[in-house]
């Protein structure tokens, strides 16, 4: 039997660390096929197209330069061509885009097909709250796991060692993505929790944007373990709302969790622009495009999807972190009120 093709759709900076591993991966393993597809999304650097860069070169220059990237790993343009005779999606985006590529892929998925999702984020839906791959099963109809952990790109890059929780509602599932990702270096754990594990990926930030705010007013370390715990507070009483399973808070100590807030918010393109944002009178989308060098922030957008669904429920007032990180970085609530926002916690009382 022909091994199953692989198909990663994206390939900003996880994208192409996330390559690294499946490239190697799937070289020597029967279950898949050698050659993996990565959608690139097209752009010139100085004058030469990045997926010819990225063929010839087998590095990505803009999103992860100094890595090389497998020769088995062939960027493609064109999302329907990338997905053509795919078995196995990962879907590594920011997760604005991921409904309009849906459309675009839905004609050319092949029967049996499933997904893992590596994206941190959710949307805002008309019955409130809909995590990606809740869009993403709607939209191909197919089964969809989820990947979060404490994963900074260019460290799992660096093959430095991390871990990373898979939650699979489909255990067989779970076994073959974690063949397909597993290294030395990169250690899995698979749980059935995929709801819980996948908003612990969205909200994490969140509470990141909050420890960049921290250090940007150049609080200590004892006001940063408290955003960290107060967040971490939030991050279950919300899945204990929000999530459709029961939560199981077992899996807040699993990387997804604990060690992935604990990482996002001392490292992290969300606490770095924070902390710029706390120090100097820019916007949010102009540190965006200063700092980031084409990536995009999730903790702003998903502070913004996750205080609307509270406003809906008239919940606000019991998330006070969530909610002031929203209303400093869109409705110009003072950054400096940020500590005032959490000394009359819920927790505390």
């Amino acid at each position: 039997m022909p091994g199953k093709k692989v198909c990663i759709v994206g390939s900003g900076n996880w994208g192409s660390a996330i390559a690294k591993i499946i490239g190697h991966n799937v070289k020597g393993n029967n279950r898949f096929d050698p050659m993996v597809n990565m959608w690139v999304y097209e752009e010139m650097i100085e004058g030469q197209k990045l997926t010819e860069i990225i063929n010839t070169k087998h590095e990505n220059v803009k999103y992860l330069p100094g890595h090389q990237l497998p020769k088995n790993v062939v960027a493609v343009p064109e999302i329907t061509e990338a997905v053509k005779g795919a078995k196995i999606l990962v879907f590594v985006i920011p997760h604005q885009f991921i409904g309009k590529l849906c459309e675009q892929m839905k004609p050319h998925i092949a029967e049996g097909t499933i997904g893992i999702s590596l994206i941190k984020g959710v949307d805002e839906g008309p019955e409130g709250m809909k995590l990606i791959s809740d869009i993403i099963r709607e939209q191909l109809l197919i089964d969809v796991s989820v990947l979060m952990g404490a994963n900074i790109a260019n460290e799992v890059a660096d093959e430095k060692f991390c871990e990373t929780t898979i939650g699979a509602k489909n255990e067989a599932n779970g076994v073959i993505f974690k063949e397909m990702l597993q290294t030395p270096n990169f250690r899995i754990t698979v749980v059935q929790e995929s709801d819980t594990v996948e908003l612990c990926g969205a909200l994490k930030n969140i509470v990141a944007v909050g420890a960049g705010f921290c250090d940007g007013l150049g609080f200590g370390d004892n006001t940063k373990a408290a955003v960290i715990r107060l967040g971490l507070m939030e991050m279950v009483a919300f899945a204990r709302i929000f999530c459709k399973d029961p939560v199981d808070s077992a899996t807040f100590l699993e990387s997804c969790g604990v060690a992935d807030l604990i990482t996002t918010c001392y490292g992290g393109r969300n606490r770095k622009v924070a902390e710029a944002f706390a120090r100097t009178n820019k916007s949010i989308t102009e540190l965006e495009a200063e700092m980031l060098n084409g990536q995009k922030l999730q903790g702003p957008q998903t502070s913004a999807e996750v205080y609307k669904i509270l406003k809906k429920r008239e919940m606000a007032d019991k998330f006070p972190l969530f909610s002031a990180v929203y209303l400093i970085c869109f409705e110009g609530k003072a950054v400096k009120d940020f500590i005032t926002c959490l000394q009359n916690h819920p927790e505390h009382i």
